[in-house]
């Protein structure tokens, strides 16, 4: 026959006082216990920090997974590393990020000054804010993830030009210049920045081989001669392919390489 166990009023009031004062903690099937967790792809609203809250960018966003985030300052991109550091607070390590000048600094900046060290959790359905030991806070919002742009068909345009963890901008003179396009044959045409060009490309896996280029032949001096010669360079390198959203990183085996941004609709 099967028993029922018997729990004492007293001790079951004090277990359910004592959920609630742990934020509504419950116990899974598992054994594990429920935690504010901040896991998700997050909108940056503001920051309030040293008495005074900006408005972020509307590209800023975080996105947290399992022990780890990136995210972008408004302009700059970031990783991080995130551990768990009691029931409702994370500990962040700042990780890699990228160095272009971008319009909105003070935000960038305050951004990455709050976002690290110990930091508690204050979540809803729909929102995260984490507060730091300064009491300066990071107000976010949930929003669906941006899907990831086809490599192929897709018009992409140089942003930076990368070295191992940094990358830069390219100078105003350059800048929105320098686009490409790989149709689904891999034929890839578009603009070195002056010179137009076309190749024929590979693909295995991730990886992107650019065959021989074919360009017109302008002199190009200055700053859009320098990235051009420095794209032509890196075109003729295996170069490994990641996309994020709306951004193309090609990455060479020396670590060098470029940030592309899609093209909207409307481009």
């Amino acid at each position: 026959m099967r028993t029922l166990r018997h729990v004492h009023t007293s001790a079951g009031l004090a277990c359910v006082l004592a959920l609630a004062l742990a934020g509504c903690g419950r116990e899974e099937a598992s054994g594990s216990v429920w935690h504010p967790d901040p896991t998700g792809s997050w909108a940056v609203e503001s920051l309030t920090t040293g008495g005074r809250t900006l408005h972020a960018p509307g590209t800023a966003r975080l996105e947290i997974g399992e022990n780890e985030a990136k995210g972008n300052y408004g302009c700059n991109g970031f990783t991080a590393v995130v551990a768990s550091d009691g029931p409702s607070a994370v500990t962040v390590t700042p990780g890699a990020s990228t160095t272009m000048a971008c319009a909105d600094m003070e935000f960038e900046t305050a951004f990455a000054k709050v976002f690290r060290g110990r930091m508690t959790i204050d979540r809803g359905p729909d929102r995260l804010t984490l507060k730091a030991a300064d009491g300066s806070t990071i107000a976010m919002t949930s929003t669906p993830a941006v899907p990831d742009a086809p490599l192929t068909t897709t018009r992409w345009t140089v942003e930076s030009l990368v070295s191992g963890a940094t990358a830069a901008s390219l100078p105003a003179e350059a800048a929105g210049k320098a686009q490409f396009t790989i149709a689904p044959d891999f034929a890839v045409s578009g603009s070195l920045g002056c010179n137009r060009f076309s190749a024929r490309a590979t693909g295995e896996g991730s990886v992107v081989t650019f065959g021989p280029l074919t360009s017109t032949r302008m002199a190009c001096e200055g700053p859009v001669g320098e990235v051009e010669r420095a794209l032509t360079a890196l075109f003729a390198d295996p170069l490994t392919a990641t996309i994020a959203g709306q951004t193309l990183t090609l990455t060479a085996p020396d670590g060098k390489g470029l940030t592309a941004k899609a093209a909207s609709a409307a481009e």
